[in-house]
């Protein structure tokens, strides 16, 4: 299997910083991009760093950021922010979604690429639930870009994330989380084990998914793409444990 190369949109977040790293320990992958409002402070990285490219880019000036210059192999988007943080449920879908599919447009390049995006467990164009929705149209949005494949991770509940702030909400969902997933591996997931699936997704494409992937299709005629979900995320990632 021939190496490649991987742009990271995203990579200042907490599946977006675990993904970085995974791509700049993967021998599969030798130059990695990560364009960003921020980028990461080199000092924070422990190996990769030569292969690495670096860029600050503005959201709302795309055409500029050079995006495509480098003709990215896997094109991987871990962008994403709440409605409480964007300050309104209008600059959520700016952000969470069009930033999202307009980074996407401008990262497209005329060689075969793979676009894999971080969705939702549970997104869904048709949802009366603004977070669900937009990403669920996000979805259906990159899907008809164009690229040669377009694979979505639909996470459950994240853990193993370093939040600043204390959040209730979330830390009894992970505790319930954490019972239930004696039981279940479609609820939580590290976001390690999930920055390993990524990375192999980007790695094998979705005709090499094994089979414990519990790939799906989804979408419409000219605009279909292949769906991971919680379960089969944690079970790609065991798969290919060293």
């Amino acid at each position: 299997m021939s190496v490649q190369t991987a742009l990271v949109l995203g990579a200042t977040g907490q599946v977006g910083g675990a993904l970085l790293k995974e791509l700049l320990a993967s021998p599969h992958f030798t130059r990695v991009g990560e364009f960003g409002r921020r980028n990461t402070s080199l000092e924070s990285l422990s190996t990769g760093k030569d292969k690495l490219e670096q860029k600050t880019i503005d959201f709302e000036k795309l055409d500029v950021a050079g995006l495509r210059d480098s003709k990215w192999d896997v094109v991987f988007i871990s962008l994403g922010t709440t409605a409480k943080a964007a300050g309104s449920p209008e600059a959520f879908e700016r952000i969470d979604r069009e930033y999202v599919i307009n980074a996407a447009k401008a990262a497209k390049s005329d060689h075969p690429q793979k676009l894999i995006y971080v969705s939702s467990s549970s997104a869904d164009s048709k949802s009366r639930f603004l977070y669900l929705r937009s990403k669920g149209l996000t979805e259906e949005g990159l899907a008809s870009l164009g690229y040669e494949e377009t694979i979505v991770f639909r996470p459950g509940l994240l853990t193993g994330v370093n939040r600043p702030g204390f959040r209730l909400g979330e830390s009894m969902a992970l505790a319930v989380s954490g019972v239930f997933s004696h039981f279940s591996s479609s609820l939580d997931i590290k976001i390690t084990t999930l920055a390993k699936s990524l990375v192999l997704a980007g790695q094998l494409g979705a005709a090499g998914l094994p089979a414990v992937a519990g790939a799906k299709q989804a979408g419409k005629d000219g605009a279909r793409f292949t769906v991971i979900g919680n379960a089969g995320a944690v079970a790609l990632a065991k798969e290919f444990k060293s």
